[in-house]
């Protein structure tokens, strides 16, 4: 063990709290404009917000945000929630961690730290600390998010839901017992936007899930993937024109981009997603569909290539220039609010 980790204490560690980014406070556009007059990836992004700025401005278009990764947690959790709130996004397919044990986890009046990369962590195991490469979260605080998602699950109809459904009795239940206020959650339940997570298990809420159905395993609620997959492709059929925002790659990137080939197998003839943005740091190389190109997503059928942009730099250095644009820009004002969580009341 490091000595200089001897004797630290956890609340010497959970001391800086990771404070998150205002689109509002400063105008990227002159930046994005210089940046357009550049090279290599910083052209890239350029071409990346004016792309993501005729998908705001096309008024037949439907937005998706697609997040993966940590950025919630590292910073970019009110860009998300400012977009939402603004009307620039209509739907998101997200990992559990991003909604969950971040969004969340913060709305319960928790907070992520900026910590150490190098930190010795057998030591952070015994203090009960998680680590996300430089940033620290609380197992315990952790665990306590865990047990609300539980709660919520023992209030329900014993049933089957969509994660959609269940992230909307989540937002019902932060509008009266949240901490903080103005979450993802709460924001999107707010302006019906749904927000999906087809691995739901697969973030804290699963561990409460799983305690749910282990107490009540004769008469229990569950999560059907099935119905997100369906549910989403509703969308895309209702939706006609879409744009899709996708942070990172992975089952979010893929599912909203099969909407396309499932409306097709229902006999529903759509448009592949006319604009698309990717924000990814994924090697293309080894063949890993969650970090294929869009080029490479048009031979299946599912993303034009006319407005396509792979920007290859880590998100968070990126995304809050794209939204500052595209919240100074100003063509959100005029975009109607698609309202699709009403697609299935």
């Amino acid at each position: 063990m490091n000595d200089q980790t001897v004797n630290i204490e956890k609340t010497d560690l959970l001391t800086k709290k990771v404070e998150h980014i205002d689109i509002k406070s400063f105008d990227a556009r002159p930046i994005v404009e210089a940046m357009s007059k550049m090279s290599f990836s910083s052209r890239d992004l350029a071409r990346a917000t004016e792309i993501f700025n005729k998908s705001v401005a096309d008024p037949d278009c439907a937005v998706i945000l697609t997040l993966a990764g940590s950025t919630s947690a590292g910073g970019c959790m009110h860009v998300y929630r400012d977009m939402v709130e603004c009307g620039m996004v209509d739907a998101i397919v997200s990992t559990g961690a991003s909604i969950v044990d971040m969004d969340f986890f913060e709305a319960l009046g928790f907070s992520h730290y900026q910590g150490d990369p190098f930190m010795d962590d057998r030591k952070l195991r015994d203090l009960y600390i998680d680590r996300i490469y430089d940033t620290y979260i609380d197992e315990e605080e952790l665990q306590s998010c865990d047990e609300t998602t539980k709660i919520i699950a023992d209030s329900l109809e014993k049933r089957p839901y969509s994660s959609r459904e269940f992230i909307y009795e989540m937002g019902r239940w932060l509008k009266d017992n949240a901490v903080k206020k103005g979450s993802l959650i709460e924001t999107c339940y707010d302006h019906n936007v749904p927000i999906f997570v087809p691995a739901f298990s697969d973030c804290s809420a699963g561990f409460g899930l799983v305690k749910h159905q282990v107490e009540n395993p004769d008469q229990h609620m569950s999560i059907d993937s099935v119905a997100d997959f369906r549910e989403l492709t509703e969308i895309k059929m209702a939706a006609g024109t879409t744009g899709l925002l996708m942070i990172g790659g992975g089952v979010p990137k893929n599912f909203v981009q099969d909407t396309v080939v499932c409306a097709e197998i229902l006999g529903k003839e759509v448009e592949m997603h006319k604009y698309a943005v990717q924000i990814t740091v994924a090697d293309v190389r080894d063949g890993a569909c969650s970090s294929s190109t869009l080029k490479e997503a048009s031979s299946w059928g599912k993303v034009d290539t006319v407005y396509e942009q792979m920007v290859y730099a880590e998100a968070t250095t990126v995304v809050p220039l794209l939204a500052s644009d595209a919240y100074h820009q100003g063509a959100w004002k005029d975009r109607p609010r698609r309202n699709f969580s009403n697609l299935f009341k």
